[in-house]
């Protein structure tokens, strides 16, 4: 029976044998079979190749970002409706004023009081979701050129959460389906009311959750069949 030792020399034999191009193929697979096991490599060189890979990932995300950015902005009849309004409310909506950013918070945007609508490349998940995004932050520079938004009211910031929760498609059946809430009575209120509830929470003026959906149910008739510009909900 072959020893360990015998095995190993044997193999190194067939090594030898081959020719330069084939031992460089080889050495190359070697190298390249170590690295995406991270055999062999000192925890620096670890945490380097990790820093590496997230920075083209990053890169790869944001572009894809931009990219469907750009489409929606040319194409997307939601967005193209907006764009046209905000244009009428003095707000003119371009791809410099939408930069898509890494957020290390669990949203997918937000929006600036000085006009910056922010996209989160690392929580978009497709076209749709990007879409909608886009839309419900569009509604919030709507309301801030149109009714003059003080965002530290926390009944001013419910009103409009509420209205870009419903008016965007971001409560529509599938996309709380795709949040793993199922439901059918009155599913589009309730969403509402509470994405509308989750965004208040990072106000510094809100101090629960109840101050929260109080501050929701106090304002949500009003502002929910407040349809502006649309003429119904989306």
């Amino acid at each position: 029976m072959a020893t360990p030792s015998d095995k190993k020399e044997a193999q190194q034999q067939q090594y030898e044998a081959l020719d330069a191009n084939d031992k460089g193929l080889f050495d190359n697979w070697v190298r390249a079979f170590k690295t995406n096991l991270g055999i062999g490599r000192t925890p620096a060189e670890k945490q380097q190749a990790s820093a590496r890979h997230q920075f083209e990932k990053d890169k790869s995300d944001c572009e894809r970002c931009e990219k469907t950015r750009d489409h929606l902005l040319k194409n997307s009849p939601i967005i193209l409706f907006m764009t046209e309004h905000l244009k009428d409310s003095g707000y003119t909506v371009t791809k410099e004023k939408m930069p898509c950013m890494k957020c290390s918070e669990m949203r997918s945007g937000g929006y600036a009081p000085n006009g910056t609508i922010q996209l989160c490349y690392n929580q978009l998940y497709g076209k749709n979701h990007t879409e909608t995004t886009m839309a419900h932050e569009m509604i919030h520079a709507y309301d801030q050129h149109n009714f003059n938004i003080k965002w530290l009211n926390l009944e001013h910031h419910a009103c409009t959460e509420i209205r870009a929760a419903s008016l965007s498609g971001d409560c529509t059946w599938f996309e709380e389906l795709l949040r793993g809430n199922i439901g059918f009575l009155k599913h589009h209120q309730v969403c509402v009311k509470r994405r509308a509830a989750l965004s208040l929470l990072g106000n510094p003026q809100c101090k629960s959750q109840k101050h929260a959906e109080a501050a929701v149910n106090k304002v949500f008739q009003s502002c929910f069949t407040d349809t502006r510009p649309f003429d119904e909900i989306y």
